[in-house]
Protein backbone atom coordinates (compact mmCIF):
# COMPACT_ATOMS: atom_id res chain seq x y z
CA UNK A 1 0.00 0.00 0.00
CA UNK A 2 1.58 3.68 -0.62
CA UNK A 3 -0.18 7.18 -0.30
CA UNK A 4 1.49 10.14 -2.48
CA UNK A 5 1.79 13.50 -1.08
CA UNK A 6 3.24 16.08 -3.54
CA UNK A 7 5.43 14.26 -5.71
CA UNK A 8 7.45 12.34 -3.41
CA UNK A 9 5.71 8.04 -2.58
CA UNK A 10 5.52 6.51 0.77
CA UNK A 11 5.36 2.96 1.19
CA UNK A 12 4.25 1.69 4.02
CA UNK A 13 5.14 -2.42 2.37
CA UNK A 14 8.75 -1.46 2.33
CA UNK A 15 9.58 -2.01 5.97
CA UNK A 16 6.78 -3.19 7.63
CA UNK A 17 7.32 -3.75 11.05
CA UNK A 18 6.95 -7.52 13.55
CA UNK A 19 5.80 -5.41 16.26
CA UNK A 20 6.16 -9.51 17.67
CA UNK A 21 9.65 -9.76 16.98
CA UNK A 22 10.69 -5.94 18.40
CA UNK A 23 8.72 -6.33 21.81
CA UNK A 24 10.56 -9.92 22.13
CA UNK A 25 13.70 -8.51 21.40
CA UNK A 26 13.29 -5.36 23.44
CA UNK A 27 12.22 -7.25 26.15
CA UNK A 28 14.90 -9.85 26.09
CA UNK A 29 17.89 -7.66 25.82
CA UNK A 30 16.70 -5.74 29.40
CA UNK A 31 15.92 -9.75 30.48
CA UNK A 32 12.16 -9.21 31.61
CA UNK A 33 9.79 -10.79 31.54
CA UNK A 34 6.22 -10.04 29.98
CA UNK A 35 5.24 -9.34 33.73
CA UNK A 36 7.92 -6.88 34.55
CA UNK A 37 6.85 -5.44 31.25
CA UNK A 38 3.36 -4.99 32.07
CA UNK A 39 3.77 -3.83 35.94
CA UNK A 40 5.78 -1.07 33.98
CA UNK A 41 4.01 0.11 30.72
CA UNK A 42 0.21 -1.29 32.54
CA UNK A 43 -0.40 -3.52 28.98
CA UNK A 44 -1.86 -6.80 30.88
CA UNK A 45 0.47 -9.75 30.48
CA UNK A 46 -2.06 -11.47 28.16
CA UNK A 47 -1.99 -8.52 25.86
CA UNK A 48 1.45 -8.67 25.75
CA UNK A 49 1.75 -12.66 25.03
CA UNK A 50 -0.71 -12.12 22.04
CA UNK A 51 1.75 -9.40 20.37
CA UNK A 52 4.53 -11.29 21.06
CA UNK A 53 3.00 -13.98 19.25
CA UNK A 54 0.99 -12.14 16.61
CA UNK A 55 -1.95 -12.51 17.52
CA UNK A 56 -2.66 -9.07 18.04
CA UNK A 57 -1.52 -5.32 17.16
CA UNK A 58 -1.95 -2.05 19.46
CA UNK A 59 -3.00 1.03 18.43
CA UNK A 60 -1.75 4.29 18.59
CA UNK A 61 -2.52 5.19 22.94
CA UNK A 62 -0.94 1.69 23.74
CA UNK A 63 2.14 1.78 21.55
CA UNK A 64 2.58 5.05 23.45
CA UNK A 65 2.57 3.11 26.85
CA UNK A 66 4.03 0.47 25.53
CA UNK A 67 7.41 2.40 24.51
CA UNK A 68 6.89 4.24 27.93
CA UNK A 69 7.29 1.28 29.94
CA UNK A 70 10.05 0.11 27.41
CA UNK A 71 12.04 3.45 28.22
CA UNK A 72 12.30 3.55 24.77
CA UNK A 73 10.81 6.32 21.95
CA UNK A 74 8.08 4.57 19.89
CA UNK A 75 9.65 4.67 16.80
CA UNK A 76 11.84 1.94 18.29
CA UNK A 77 9.37 -0.21 18.56
CA UNK A 78 9.78 -0.84 14.75
CA UNK A 79 13.47 -1.25 15.03
CA UNK A 80 16.20 -3.88 16.25
CA UNK A 81 18.84 -1.54 16.64
CA UNK A 82 17.51 -0.38 19.98
CA UNK A 83 19.54 -0.11 22.60
CA UNK A 84 19.33 1.04 26.47
CA UNK A 85 20.88 4.03 26.76
CA UNK A 86 20.71 7.69 28.24
CA UNK A 87 21.25 10.66 26.19
CA UNK A 88 23.52 13.33 26.80
CA UNK A 89 21.08 16.05 27.26
CA UNK A 90 19.63 14.30 30.22
CA UNK A 91 22.71 13.67 31.73
CA UNK A 92 23.91 17.80 31.66
CA UNK A 93 26.61 16.85 29.20
CA UNK A 94 27.25 19.23 25.91
CA UNK A 95 25.11 17.50 23.05
CA UNK A 96 25.23 17.27 19.21
CA UNK A 97 22.21 15.70 18.55
CA UNK A 98 20.98 15.49 15.05
CA UNK A 99 18.81 13.56 12.70
CA UNK A 100 18.09 13.75 9.01
CA UNK A 101 15.02 12.03 7.31
CA UNK A 102 15.18 12.49 3.25
CA UNK A 103 12.09 12.77 1.57
CA UNK A 104 10.20 9.58 1.10
CA UNK A 105 12.05 8.19 4.29
CA UNK A 106 10.47 7.17 7.56
CA UNK A 107 9.86 4.23 9.50
CA UNK A 108 6.13 3.05 9.16
CA UNK A 109 3.69 1.94 10.76
CA UNK A 110 -0.27 0.76 9.95
CA UNK A 111 -2.77 0.89 12.20
CA UNK A 112 -6.68 0.72 11.90
CA UNK A 113 -6.75 4.48 11.89
CA UNK A 114 -4.05 6.01 10.60
CA UNK A 115 -0.18 5.30 8.24
CA UNK A 116 2.34 7.37 10.47
CA UNK A 117 5.77 7.46 9.15
CA UNK A 118 8.13 8.30 12.40
CA UNK A 119 10.90 10.83 11.11
CA UNK A 120 14.09 11.39 12.88
CA UNK A 121 13.72 7.66 13.87
CA UNK A 122 17.24 6.64 14.50
CA UNK A 123 17.66 9.13 17.12
CA UNK A 124 17.43 7.63 20.41
CA UNK A 125 14.86 8.67 23.53
CA UNK A 126 13.94 12.00 21.97
CA UNK A 127 12.16 14.62 23.84
CA UNK A 128 9.73 15.20 20.58
CA UNK A 129 8.04 12.27 18.26
CA UNK A 130 7.73 13.52 14.81
CA UNK A 131 5.66 11.50 12.39
CA UNK A 132 4.02 12.14 9.31
CA UNK A 133 0.84 10.41 9.16
CA UNK A 134 -1.94 9.50 6.52
CA UNK A 135 -5.65 9.82 8.66
CA UNK A 136 -7.80 6.86 7.01
CA UNK A 137 -10.65 6.93 9.10
CA UNK A 138 -13.78 9.09 7.99
CA UNK A 139 -16.20 9.30 10.61
CA UNK A 140 -15.96 9.30 14.50
CA UNK A 141 -17.73 5.60 14.55
CA UNK A 142 -15.08 4.37 12.28
CA UNK A 143 -12.26 5.77 14.14
CA UNK A 144 -13.72 3.78 17.68
CA UNK A 145 -12.93 4.67 21.06
CA UNK A 146 -10.78 8.01 21.88
CA UNK A 147 -7.41 7.43 22.28
CA UNK A 148 -5.31 8.74 25.16
CA UNK A 149 -1.34 9.00 26.39
CA UNK A 150 0.75 10.54 28.71
CA UNK A 151 1.94 13.55 26.96
CA UNK A 152 1.23 16.31 24.48
CA UNK A 153 1.15 17.05 20.75
CA UNK A 154 1.31 19.21 18.03
CA UNK A 155 -0.64 18.85 14.66
CA UNK A 156 -0.14 20.73 11.72
CA UNK A 157 -2.67 19.67 8.71
CA UNK A 158 -0.43 19.62 5.02
CA UNK A 159 -3.27 18.44 2.95
CA UNK A 160 -7.01 17.73 3.18
CA UNK A 161 -9.31 18.61 5.89
CA UNK A 162 -9.45 17.35 9.39
CA UNK A 163 -12.10 16.51 12.01
CA UNK A 164 -11.32 16.45 15.55
CA UNK A 165 -12.60 15.07 18.17
CA UNK A 166 -11.71 15.73 22.14
CA UNK A 167 -13.09 14.36 25.12
CA UNK A 168 -13.96 17.80 26.58
CA UNK A 169 -15.09 20.04 23.54
CA UNK A 170 -17.12 19.71 19.71
CA UNK A 171 -15.65 18.64 17.65
CA UNK A 172 -13.93 21.15 14.91
CA UNK A 173 -12.27 21.35 11.66
CA UNK A 174 -9.19 22.38 10.61
CA UNK A 175 -8.22 22.71 6.79
CA UNK A 176 -4.89 22.72 5.37
CA UNK A 177 -2.39 24.96 7.24
CA UNK A 178 -4.33 24.82 10.24
CA UNK A 179 -2.79 23.68 14.08
CA UNK A 180 -3.49 22.79 16.95
CA UNK A 181 -2.03 21.90 20.60
CA UNK A 182 -3.52 19.35 22.66
CA UNK A 183 -3.31 17.74 26.19
CA UNK A 184 -2.96 13.98 25.34
CA UNK A 185 -4.30 12.59 28.18
CA UNK A 186 -7.69 14.29 26.74
CA UNK A 187 -9.18 11.53 24.42
CA UNK A 188 -8.98 12.58 20.98
CA UNK A 189 -8.97 11.25 17.51
CA UNK A 190 -8.67 12.91 14.12
CA UNK A 191 -10.96 12.05 11.26
CA UNK A 192 -10.28 12.99 7.66
CA UNK A 193 -13.55 14.58 6.37
CA UNK A 194 -14.00 14.85 1.75
CA UNK A 195 -12.75 12.31 -0.79
CA UNK A 196 -9.42 12.34 0.27
CA UNK A 197 -7.31 10.88 3.41
CA UNK A 198 -6.08 14.36 5.25
CA UNK A 199 -2.56 13.96 5.93
CA UNK A 200 -0.89 15.71 8.90
CA UNK A 201 2.23 16.29 10.97
CA UNK A 202 2.26 15.36 14.38
CA UNK A 203 4.66 15.63 17.07
CA UNK A 204 3.96 14.12 20.52
CA UNK A 205 6.27 15.48 23.39
CA UNK A 206 7.20 12.64 25.31
CA UNK A 207 6.57 12.49 29.36
CA UNK A 208 10.13 11.17 30.39
CA UNK A 209 12.25 9.88 27.69
CA UNK A 210 14.80 7.54 28.81
CA UNK A 211 14.61 7.49 32.48
CA UNK A 212 13.84 4.17 33.97
CA UNK A 213 12.96 4.98 37.24
CA UNK A 214 10.85 7.90 38.89
CA UNK A 215 8.27 7.71 36.39
CA UNK A 216 4.38 8.47 37.34
CA UNK A 217 1.83 6.16 37.00
CA UNK A 218 -0.38 6.05 33.57
CA UNK A 219 -3.55 5.67 32.52
CA UNK A 220 -2.97 2.76 31.01
CA UNK A 221 -3.55 0.20 33.93
CA UNK A 222 -7.18 0.82 32.77
CA UNK A 223 -6.29 -0.61 29.35
CA UNK A 224 -8.91 -3.38 28.18
CA UNK A 225 -7.47 -6.49 25.97
CA UNK A 226 -8.49 -4.65 21.92
CA UNK A 227 -7.55 -5.44 18.88
CA UNK A 228 -7.30 -1.44 18.53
Amino acid sequence: MSACLGKKEFSVSEQKPKLSEILRYLRQQRGWTLQQVSERSGVPVSTLSKVENDQLTLSYDKLMTLADGLDVDVAELFSHQARDATPSFLSGRPTGRRSLTMPGEGRAFESDNYIDHYLCADLRSKLMTPALSRIKARSIEEFGPLVRHQSEEFVYVISGVVEVHTEFYEPFLMPQGASAYLDSTMGHAYVSVGDEDAWVIVVVCNTHPGVPEGRPETAASSLEETSS
